[in-house]
């Protein structure tokens, strides 16, 4: 694939993800926008104004002027009080009026995508607070697909209306959440040199990956079945999904080979801010 056609690839996605969120919101009445969320102290409400937030920021929108209260417990750094904002700020909005705002700001990201003239390489700011730093446009791109479908799923199980999990959004999720796996093993988990552990995931978005830990213990990640490794653990799509963004309890997850180290593994599975 050309990186002209990974950029549009992450653009169809984006559109896809976003415009579903939309038509799942369209319909809602007004008590299922204060339903809780798996995202600490976030409602559904929450949850749309923190994508158009960040959808706003990369138009290039100044942020809201707003002090935020001193009781949100879940506020427990920097990234998290700037992401917070403007979240607070829209609290007083609305359904009709998110609802409004959401479909304004996606034909408004929409249309600046259209027109964009960035290359895959070329270098873009990432919003972010103290975090913000300058990223290639295609992981950007990338970026914006994982977070948007990653909260399309936080409402979809909010509101009891699962869907979307195989879609082009999800593999591109499932794969920005492979990359993590060598740190979350070798590094976090703290396998052995030497050491396998395999991933046999169901559902929607069926993969089995591998995690080899070599002698200097550096960790990759591959496709190839190996044959009794140290740990294997086995767990459906939206189980994976949910433990690497750490949400809530998710559902069970059959162990094989060594425990302690399984355990290890799956206590340090979240790899989202």
């Amino acid at each position: 694939m050309t990186d002209n056609q990974t950029v549009q690839t992450y653009i169809d996605a984006w559109t896809h993800s976003v415009e579903s969120m939309s038509e799942l919101l369209a319909p809602l009445p007004e008590d299922s926008w204060n339903r809780a969320t798996e995202c600490p102290g976030w409602s559904v409400r929450d949850v749309v104004s923190h994508v158009i937030a960040v959808e706003s920021e990369l138009l290039g929108d100044p942020r809201p002027i707003h002090s935020l209260p001193r009781d949100l417990l879940h506020i427990t750094g920097d990234f998290a009080r700037y992401m917070e904002l403007p979240v607070d700020k829209r609290r007083c909005h609305t359904s009709p009026e998110i609802t409004s705002e959401l479909e304004y700001t996606v034909i408004r990201r929409s249309r600046a995508l259209r027109n964009a003239k960035y290359e895959a390489g070329d270098l873009v700011r990432w919003p972010g607070g103290p975090a913000a730093r300058e990223i290639p446009y295609a992981d950007m791109l990338r970026l914006r697909v994982f977070d948007v479908w990653v909260h399309e799923q936080d409402l979809r199980r909010a509101l009891g209306l699962p869907g979307n999990l195989d879609s082009a959004a999800a593999v591109i999720a499932r794969d920005h959440l492979l990359l993590a796996l060598p740190k979350v093993v070798a590094k976090l988990a703290g396998a052995p040199a030497g050491s396998s552990v395999a991933f046999d995931v169901t559902g929607p978005l069926e993969f089995l990956r591998t995690v080899r830990v070599d002698d200097s213990g550096r960790a990759t990640v591959d496709s190839a079945v190996t044959l009794a490794p140290d740990v294997q653990l086995t767990l459906d799509w939206e189980t994976y999904l949910r433990l690497a963004c750490g949400r809530g309890r998710p559902g069970p997850v059959k162990v094989d080979g060594d425990q302690e180290l399984a355990a290890r593994i799956l206590a340090n599975f979240a790899v989202t801010p």
